[in-house]
């Protein structure tokens, strides 16, 4: 349909603006652009999609809801140092909340029995590794925060290695093309994530940084894989190899 691909060009160019106006540190026509664009991506995704997933509606009314509100918090009064700023958790709440929707989905699209007589040991390797990185992570930018914030960004970043583990897990179990999108996307979200606190909590001149480009191209990349993959239906795993000999 019509309206369909002129939405798509439209993303494409507010995705290409985004990237560029956060290279230049223009956070708030940033984020303006970024609060339209999910916008209008929900509006895609639920008008034109044919197999339509509840939870992955949520993912995006949730996370966009999130994108909207980081825009306006530019435009409120400034919160004085020491008080509590509840916008900030409010947004970050919403964005564990979205990514926590995408776990969900997962979850319930896996059998638990199969996944873990299949994957143990790299299950446990996972698991392992996501202590290892969520807490060295979150260690980088613990100055920065106060006790509170410190426990939302752990359980932030906490969230999103959880999606990114639980993708591998699901392209390992399932071996398909709409596995195989869904992990690219939940890789390239987890680069934005951590790009993005050393983005605006480690390097004291973000004006001069190229990390902006990098994880907003991340940040849109991430997302057209998501896209993608949910323009597929679900499938049943495709066995990585076959006993059957080949027929000459």
């Amino acid at each position: 349909m019509l309206v369909n691909k002129i939405l798509k060009i439209v993303l494409v160019l507010l995705g290409i603006s985004y990237i560029i106006l956060q290279g230049f540190a223009l956070q708030i026509e940033g984020d303006a652009v970024s609060a339209v664009a999910f916008v209008l991506l929900t509006w895609l995704y639920i008008g034109w999609t044919k197999h339509k997933s509840k939870l992955f509606i949520l993912f995006l009314v949730v996370f966009t809801a999130a994108q909207v509100l980081g825009f306006l918090a530019w435009f409120r009064t400034i919160v004085p140092a020491g008080q509590i700023d509840y916008l900030y958790f409010l947004v970050n709440i919403l964005s564990i909340i979205s990514y926590a929707l995408l776990i969900l989905k997962m979850f319930m699209q896996l059998n638990f029995k199969a996944v873990f007589s299949q994957l143990t040991i790299p299950i446990i390797i996972l698991v392992i590794l996501d202590v290892f990185c969520v807490t060295l992570i979150s260690s980088t930018t613990k100055s920065s925060f106060t006790y509170y914030e410190y426990a939302l960004e752990f359980t932030y970043n906490a969230v999103v290695m959880i999606l990114l583990s639980l993708a591998l897990i699901n392209y390992m179990y399932r071996n398909n093309y709409k596995s195989m999108l869904f992990l690219l996307g939940s890789i390239f979200i987890l680069f934005s994530e951590i790009i993005q606190l050393a983005y605006y909590y480690i390097l004291i001149d973000t004006t001069n940084s190229n990390l902006g480009y990098i994880y907003s191209f991340f940040l849109v990349v991430a997302f057209i894989f998501y896209y993608l993959q949910s323009q597929h239906a679900v499938s049943d795993p495709i066995p990585a190899y076959t006993d059957d000999p080949i027929e000459a």
